[in-house]
């Protein structure tokens, strides 16, 4: 009995310091909620209040209306898919090979990918104003896509390597015998036992496109403005609208927080993966 209570006390504090973690992390976005649906002469009062006086919807109403505003969205959707998609095709067979047919070149290999992911973004932004103005590919989506591909490979490398190097090797050479090429043998077996990994690392190339501010500034204009950069040009005759600011940004938080709800059986299982038992 006595060595319970401390087993129990320490379960509470864990429990509170958990708790507090995740108010800290969930305060700010829930302010933005709040602010969001606040009537434009309460947004910037002062001194500003937590919550709503009065509930109004009179923001998402001027969001829903923008002229341009769906189309940056859209922009935004096309690009994130498009960059998820070609990191997943460029780093998954990459990581593959890197994990299970560990030798020196491969090792290197890792840790250039490793070593790009401590490159600043702000200092390959000029590079690439530069190259896609030289392709004719500035102000588009394909350029775009590129550019944010660029930096979400080096990240689904890893974190593919990483969960392929879990996997027994055995599994692969059973495959061989049974008749199975290198390449059969990974799209047939191991592949399918990587669906953890796989959404894991999918959800956070697709974020990282979603989210990303610093290119879509840089190499867009007009044709190809992700919502970002339409998020942030909200202005009124008295300054920045944060009243639709807020809006906006609150709907587009929501499909990055569909998608995590949807995988997020395969995201569980992917950050809790340990290895196949053979």
């Amino acid at each position: 009995m006595a060595d319970r209570v401390p087993q129990d006390a320490g379960k509470v504090v864990i429990n509170a310091v958990a708790l507090l973690l995740v108010l800290s992390y969930a305060l700010p976005y829930v302010y933005l909620v709040s602010t969001s649906l606040k009537p434009a002469v309460d947004v910037q009062q002062i001194p500003p209040s937590f919550f709503p006086n009065r509930v109004s919807f009179e923001n998402f109403g001027t969001v829903v209306s923008t002229a341009g505003l769906p189309q940056a969205f859209m922009n935004s959707a096309l690009v994130a898919i498009l960059t998820t998609l070609l990191s997943l095709l460029i780093s998954v067979p990459a990581a593959y090979v890197s994990a299970l047919y560990r030798r020196r070149i491969t090792v290197l290999f890792l840790l250039f990918a490793l070593i790009t992911r401590m490159v600043p973004a702000v200092s390959l932004g000029v590079p690439l104003f530069q190259i896609l103005k030289s392709l004719g590919l500035l102000d588009t989506k394909i350029g775009l896509v590129l550019a944010h591909t660029s930096t979400a490979v080096p990240l689904a490398l890893l974190l593919m390597a990483a969960f392929f190097e879990g996997m027994p090797k055995e599994l692969e050479e059973a495959a061989r015998i049974d008749g199975c090429s290198r390449f059969g043998a990974f799209w047939r077996i191991m592949l399918p036992l990587a669906p953890g990994g796989l959404a894991v690392t999918a959800l956070f190339s697709f974020i990282a496109s979603w989210n990303e501010f610093l290119f879509a500034l840089l190499l867009t204009s007009q044709n190809s403005k992700t919502a970002p950069i339409f998020i942030a040009e909200f202005n009124s005759v008295y300054g920045l609208a944060w009243g639709p600011m807020t809006a906006a940004a609150v709907l587009y938080s929501l499909p990055v927080i569909l998608v995590t709800l949807v995988l997020q059986r395969q995201i569980v299982g992917g950050l809790t993966f340990g290895a196949v038992k053979g």
